[in-house]
Parts: structure tokens; sequence; C-alpha cells
């Protein structure tokens, strides 16, 4: 597996990482005992089909899914403890904002709950003005959010993640809908996120050209890991010539497998 480029400890470790849901004799198994490392300060790109188990492995790793069994760390401490709620930035699919308040007021507010006992206004001031620039928003601060496009609206909830500067940046389809100008910018952000301020982030995606983004990736079918490296060694090691037909074509093995299995 990818170790963290400086050899240390992985911003998240996995091992036998199962999720079942439902009661009775036939739970439905969700996460089938996964095995995976997010190294430290790079973009590993989650990838895999809609209903594959992306968003509730996120949800697992920042602590707010039920029914996690196995082993599952995160910044060196179990998911979901306490500590790691300000070391962590969470974005889902659905905008988490207040349609009644202004771009600035939204991070306000949500830059309060974060750190309640921040002593110094201009510290968090000024934190709510860096996060508004680096999504590009600085012209829309004073707009309600219930008035901004849909993909505005997304791009203040990644401002909001971004509020303290998190370790840990875990973002479930944060270009969805975007065109293809912000998709370029946001994956710029990415990319200095981590390379300046030494983030780590999980970006899961449906869309396979966004792998090539990535430093890393984990691919996922069916609520397995289907493989975990980095997109040259995924493509070197099925002979494709795209992440996307490395992505089928170990699905076709995976298929080719079961099916010898049954017999």
């Amino acid at each position: 597996m990818n170790k963290s480029p400086d050899g240390g400890a992985p911003a998240v470790h996995a091992q036998h990482l199962t999720v079942r849901r439902g009661a009775g004799r036939n739970p439905r198994t969700v996460l089938d005992d996964l095995a995976f490392e997010v190294p430290r300060g790079r973009i590993t790109g989650l990838l895999g089909p809609s209903g594959c188990g992306k968003s509730t492995l996120m949800r697992s790793i920042v602590g707010t899914q039920a029914h996690v069994t196995g082993t599952l760390d995160v910044l060196g401490r179990p998911a979901g403890h306490p500590e790691l709620r300000s070391r962590i930035g969470y974005v889902t699919q659905a905008p988490s904002v207040y349609d009644d308040l202004t771009v600035r007021q939204n991070l306000d507010y949500f830059a309060a709950v974060l750190d309640p006992g921040r002593a110094v206004a201009e510290r968090r001031r000024a934190d709510v003005t860096r996060a508004i620039a680096d999504v590009d928003l600085t012209t829309h601060a004073t707009a309600l959010a219930g008035n901004l496009s849909g993909g505005q609206r997304s791009r203040v909830s990644l401002a909001v993640a971004l509020l303290g500067a998190p370790e840990l940046l875990v973002l479930d389809e944060p270009t969805v809908g975007l065109d293809p100008v912000l998709r370029r910018d946001l994956w710029n952000l990415f990319h200095e996120l981590t390379a300046v301020r030494g983030a780590t982030l999980l970006v899961s995606s449906h869309v396979m050209d966004e792998a090539e983004r990535c430093h890393d990736l984990l691919l996922m079918r069916e609520g397995r890991i289907l493989a975990q490296d980095t997109p040259d060694a995924l493509r070197t090691r099925t002979h494709c010539a795209t992440v996307e037909e490395a992505f089928l074509r170990l699905v076709d093995e995976a298929d080719a497998r079961a099916r010898e299995q049954t017999r």
C-alpha cells in the first residue's frame, strides 16, 4: 500500500472495515472488509460508480456512519474521536448552507461553531476572508446563499470545510455539476492545499477523468476496493492508456474470478 511521502503514519488507516445495514438475518453489506491507507500530504481519489459505497466510506472516516466494525484510524485517532473535530473538513454532496444568510454570514457562523473559544476576532475574520477567496466567491460575499447557483452553493460548503486549515479534507463529489473552468480552478486549489499547506485530501468522484488529477487512487466497486495505486502504476499494471480503461479491466478480471469460484 502507499505510505506517506515522509514515511510517517498515514492520514487514514483501515483494516477489516465493514459496514452493514438492516436488521434480522439478512443485513446488507455496504462496505466489505476493506483494507487501505490514505497517505498524508497527497490527493487520494476515491473513484467508482454511484452506489458503490463511496459516501458510506467517507461518513465512516469522519465519524458519522453507524454500524462500522473493524479498524479505522484517522490522523492517529479512532474515527469519530472528539479531538478530530477541528482537524477534519467534510463536504457532503448536498450543500450545507443557510439560505437566509449571506456567504460571509454563513462562514462567520460556522467559524464560531468550529472554535467558540477563539478570542481574537480579527483572526476569525481573516480565516473567513481567506476561505471565501480560496473558492473564488469574494465578489459574492454579501449575497444571500439562497440566491446563489447550485455550483456557488457547493463552493460555500467547501469554504466552510476550509475554515481553520484542517489537516484532512474529505470531499464527497465536490465538482459534480460544475462547469469545466470552475472544475479546473478547484483542482488547482486542491493541489495548492497539498503542496503549499500540507493538507491531505480524499476526493470522491464517479468521473474517471478526474482520476488523472490525483496523486493516488482508491478504486471501488460494490463495496470493495478493486485497487489502490498511483494513476501511472495502474495504467502500467493493466497495460491501459487511461485510468478508466484500467478500471474496466479490473472489473472484468474481478467478474471472471467470481465466475470461476461459482463453478
